[in-house]
């Protein structure tokens, strides 16, 4: 019999409505409440990690003082969404909403931009089952350089396996007005094996197709520079500096200050390299060794100190003939990129000219001092959480033998002063970097360099 709207209260269709309503509300609450709390959760403003007993302010384990790694899903903002999740784990079920804000965050874009160089760099990557992906544009709106990478990497239960396809192409400077150009494309296939968390050995194959139309470049031109590399690291796997040192040299994401880099046990690390090109299936032949210290000290009131010592020589190089009417980068079966640099912003920031070799040796001393630690600063509309004053100096020389190291004269003295700092913009990170800076030493002016890094 169809039930029809009656005001009698004791119809027995009345009475199974009744209940099918109360049963569908408790339902949706039910279904609503982890989704309703996971969006807090994921919503809630970062809170401040409890004092540590001694510095660094940061939770234990995050880069210092300001890094993070989205990718492995380390550091401030993915401890902050942590505990939800794990709250979730042992009750009910995860929500479709917080399914969805997951795989919405599987793929994690990085930009990072550097001034006055004009540079932009883009990676967006994620991770499907053991298979890591990773795309990667690389563009300087002065000169015009572009490079893409595209990145393939499988975690295996004892080894890490790359392969990287890339093409770079790189302009003279705008004022020069010239159409000169080179161009890079290649691959390479890179064997990670983990004997612990603080140590790792390296093996990499790469083969690099070099091409230009550059006069100055002429010597390189349609050629290849086919090598091998073996490395060790004692350190993070989060270093990249370190890894660009032992593994891929252009996947390494540049910074102004040592502190981005995590460090190993002790507060020390150590990297070393050597890379053997040769011939055959190459038109170079050489083999080069370097390596690289780093170390953090305590100082009195919450701040600290970075030293960092670089060394590298070219063991075997092959002076070539007939080379005295060629500038000194050109006269050995070395391809320009694979000399050492000691301008840069991972080397001496305040020498302006660049400055190749195939000796060299230097350091750099970072000095923090801490202006304020994981507060709220509201200002230009901004959630300022971290800043810190930046005392810089370093020394150091290049050449093309080995006289550079007891020439005190070829050594370049280096000083300057910036700040590191962070703030929050919705569900993004910002980390602001700058230095001043100004080689003792050259006709080099001051460098002012800025650099603007965002994580999600």
């Amino acid at each position: 019999m169809p039930c029809f709207p009656s005001p009698l209260p004791a119809h027995p269709c009345r009475a199974w409505q009744r209940l099918a309503a109360v049963a569908l509300v408790s339902a949706c609450l039910a279904t609503a409440s982890p989704a309703r709390a996971a969006a807090q959760d994921l919503a809630a403003p970062p809170k401040d990690p409890a004092p540590a007993s001694e510095f660094p302010p940061y939770p234990s384990g995050v880069p210092e003082p300001l890094a993070v790694e989205p990718i492995s899903l380390s550091g401030p903002l993915a401890e902050d969404v942590a505990p939800a999740d794990a709250a979730g784990a042992g009750s009910e079920a995860p929500s479709a909403e917080s399914a969805e804000a997951r795989a919405e965050g599987n793929f994690l874009p990085r930009l990072d931009v550097f001034f006055p160089e004009g540079e932009l760099d883009l990676r967006v990557s994620g991770i499907i089952e053991k298979v890591f992906f990773e795309g990667q544009v690389q563009y300087n709106f002065i000169d015009g350089d572009i490079t893409a990478y595209l990145r393939y990497r499988y975690y295996g239960f004892q080894r890490i396996y790359q392969i990287t396809a890339f093409d770079e192409v790189e302009f003279d400077s705008i004022e020069e007005l010239s159409d000169e150009f080179e161009r890079t494309r290649g691959f390479l296939f890179l064997t990670q094996q983990p004997h612990d968390f603080h140590r790792r050995s390296f093996l990499l194959l790469e083969v690099d197709r070099i091409i230009s139309n550059a006069e100055g470049l002429r010597f390189n031109n349609n050629t290849t520079n086919t090598y091998l590399r073996f490395g060790y690291q004692i350190g993070t796997p989060n270093d990249d500096r370190s890894n660009s040192v032992v593994a891929e040299r252009r996947a390494e994401r540049r910074n102004l200050f040592t502190p981005y880099r995590e460090v190993g046990p002790g507060d020390a690390g150590l990297t070393s390299a050597v890379t053997w090109g040769f011939e055959g299936l190459g038109d170079y032949d050489y083999v080069k060794v370097e390596a690289e210290a780093l170390k953090r000290f305590e100082m009195p009131a919450r701040t600290f100190l970075f030293g960092r010592l670089s060394a590298g020589t070219f063991v075997h190089k092959v002076l070539l003939p007939d080379t005295e009417d060629r500038l000194q980068a050109d006269r050995y079966s070395i391809p320009r990129a694979e000399l050492f640099r000691l301008d840069g912003r991972d080397n001496l920031v305040g020498i302006s000219d660049r400055i190749r070799g195939t000796e060299q040796l230097y350091t750099t001393w970072e000095y923090f001092v801490p202006w304020f630690l994981n507060q709220d600063r509201r200002a230009l509309w901004l959630d300022w959480q971290n800043w810190y004053w930046v005392f810089y100096g370093g020394y150091g020389t290049t050449g093309f033998n080995s006289d550079v190291y007891s020439d005190f004269g070829t050594y370049y003295p280096d000083v300057g002063i910036g700040f590191e700092s962070s703030f929050q913009l919705k569900k993004y990170a910002f980390f602001l970097s700058g230095i001043v800076a100004q080689a003792l030493r050259g006709d080099g002016g001051i460098e002012a360099k800025l650099s603007i890094k965002s994580y999600r």
